[in-house]
């Protein structure tokens, strides 16, 4: 399992990439790094630090479980991969990322 600081305080400031519509608040003010879940997460664990992506406060509490949001919900899947792949792209533009 991948646990890196630098990959969690990259959101800080970040724009969501998750992106939910209807829901994203836009304010980059509110983002973390929101882990999806993945095989490795369970009771009181999350998942690796690569299972996730900057959200903003609404699309995290939708992520979560805490507020539900149908188009969401049908859509989980196709969110979290886009929102996975445009977060480790913008974790290699500034560098938390590289290729060796």
């Amino acid at each position: 399992m991948i646990r890196s600081k630098k990959i969690t305080n990259a959101a800080r400031g970040e724009d969501c990439t998750l992106e939910i519509v209807g829901v994203c608040n836009g304010n980059n003010e509110t983002v973390v790094f929101a882990h999806f879940k993945d095989e490795q997460k369970g009771m009181g664990m999350k998942s690796s630090d690569v299972s996730g992506a900057f959200c903003c406060a609404a699309c995290h509490d939708v992520v979560d479980g805490r507020v539900y949001n149908e188009g969401y919900a049908g859509f989980s899947d196709w969110y979290m991969r886009r929102a996975t792949n445009r977060t480790l792209e913008r974790l290699f533009e500034i560098g938390v990322l590289k290729v060796a």
